[in-house]
This record gives structure tokens, sequence and C-alpha cells, in this order.
């Protein structure tokens, strides 16, 4: 995480990105910036990054519990046979495409 926050931070800043915050934010994000050693925008840029980041990860992922894990690799392993449904899909989709 740490080498994708320095990226941001020496990357081409083409782009600019304004909020508006409460002078509570804002001094609770400058005194968290000056004791990580880095400038306002820099914090801010880096923190916003990483919470993206995470978002995205967890939206990306698919997390299931142990029983629910077993029952995916079984039908991985063993799928069942498709459906009428599907197979006439299927038989669409190979038409649509000419093969």
């Amino acid at each position: 995480m740490a080498n994708q926050s320095t990226d941001v931070l020496t990357a081409e800043r083409g782009a600019r990105l304004e909020a508006r915050v409460s002078r509570t934010q804002k001094s609770l994000l400058q005194r968290a910036a000056m004791l990580s050693g880095r400038t306002l925008s820099e914090f801010v840029v880096a923190s916003a990054q990483e919470a993206a980041t995470k978002v995205i990860q967890e939206h990306e992922s698919i997390r299931l519990t142990q029983a629910e894990q077993t029952a995916f690799v079984k039908t991985l392993l063993n799928p069942p046979a498709p459906s009428k449904r599907l197979q006439t899909a299927a038989k669409a989709y190979k038409q649509q495409l000419g093969l």
C-alpha cells in the first residue's frame, strides 16, 4: 500500500480535486498530515487513495464460508448438466457469432 501512496504523490498531477470541509475536519486533517510528515494535500490524496483501493478490493473479492467454498469447488469439479434454457441460449449465442 505504501508504494501506491508514493506513486500518487510522484505521478503527474493533471487533474484537480476540491472538497469543502468543516473547520474541525480541516484541523483534524492538518494535524494528521503534520504528524505524518506530509503536506495537507499529500496526506489527503494518499488517504483517499488508500480508502478507494480498499473499497474496490472489498467489492471485487468474494468471501465464502467454509461450506460455501466446499459447495463451489464441488460444483466446479462436477457441474450439473445444462438446462434446456441454457442450451437454447448457447445455441442462440453461437448463431449470433456465426459459429
